[in-house]
């Protein structure tokens, strides 16, 4: 039996974790800078002792700014933006927000990689405006759409499409934990001159419990999982298994925040996801 599509999904599950398990750690006044420097910081103690235990091969140094790139972007502006997003607008907005990825890969792929833009994709990015829009308009329970969360969820689909533009080449040639070690510890450094080292101190501790299950959780162990999975499947089918994430966040949010997503913003999360599925099986775009 091929165990990659589990390994895919168990990725996808413990991912769409994030969201809800950072509302305890923000409600409870940690703020989501000092957060994500938490996460990138105990992530990459983790890595760093995994490309250890396997000696993984280190980076070659013409590559070391595209690893710096990720830590600055995919790490440092992406954690940052959507424990905002989460924040702002709720853990469902901030998932389904997250899920613009595939509109980002495919115009930074255009511009920096003069790769096409195929009919595929020009309806992909149809659906996942539209989707957006119908979920920016239609207001929900317990979600809060306004310019900010809006914003900073699409920020953090930006900075989530930078694994594939910046990643792909990086993941193609070393083992994603000696990557991973070094571009979180740089996104975790390029945080520290803001954090909120008072707010920690006081933080109780469920919100501390909440902070390393993050890191280990939703972080250290979905990317694991993943990148075993990547290694049974093809990255595009993958990818499409990927959108049990977004599906298993507005789940969570449901049922332990009460987040209700009304009839016309669930239209347009099904217009994003359905979007994400269409790039998925034509394009090559690896998430996370």
């Amino acid at each position: 039996m091929n165990s990659g599509p589990l390994l895919i999904a168990l990725a996808a599950v413990l991912w769409g974790t994030l969201g809800a398990t950072a509302r305890v750690a923000l409600d409870a006044g940690v703020p989501p800078l000092t957060l994500a420097f938490c996460r990138a910081t105990i992530a990459a103690l983790l890595y760093a002792g995994h490309a250890r235990a396997t000696r993984a091969p280190g980076i070659a140094p013409h590559d070391y700014k595209w690893t710096v790139a990720l830590g600055l972007g995919g790490v440092s502006i992406f954690y940052v933006a959507y424990l905002q997003s989460v924040q702002a607008g709720g853990v469902a907005l901030a998932a389904i927000l997250l899920y613009t990825a595939p509109v980002w890969v495919a115009i930074g792929a255009r511009v920096w990689l003069a790769e096409p833009i195929t009919q595929r994709t020009a309806v992909t990015i149809a659906f996942t405006i539209a989707g957006v829009a119908l979920v920016a308009l239609a207001g929900s329970s317990g979600v809060t759409t306004t310019p900010a969360s809006i914003a900073w969820g699409l920020l953090s689909g930006i900075t989530y499409a930078l694994y594939y533009l910046l990643g792909r080449r990086l993941f193609a040639g070393y083992r994603p934990e000696r990557v991973l070690s070094i571009a979180l510890a740089v996104g975790a450094a390029a945080m520290l001159p803001w954090v909120s080292f008072a707010s920690l101190a006081q933080a109780p501790l469920r919100a501390w419990i909440a902070i390393v299950a993050i890191a280990v959780v939703p972080t250290y162990f979905a990317y694991l999982a993943y990148a075993e999975g990547l290694k049974r499947i093809a990255a595009a089918r993958a990818s499409t298994i990927a959108t049990l994430e977004p599906v298993v966040a507005v789940a969570i949010a449901y049922v332990v925040w009460g987040e209700a997503l009304r009839p016309l913003a669930l239209l347009g999360a099904a217009l994003v996801i359905g979007g994400v599925m269409m790039a998925s099986r034509g394009e090559r775009w690896e998430a996370k």
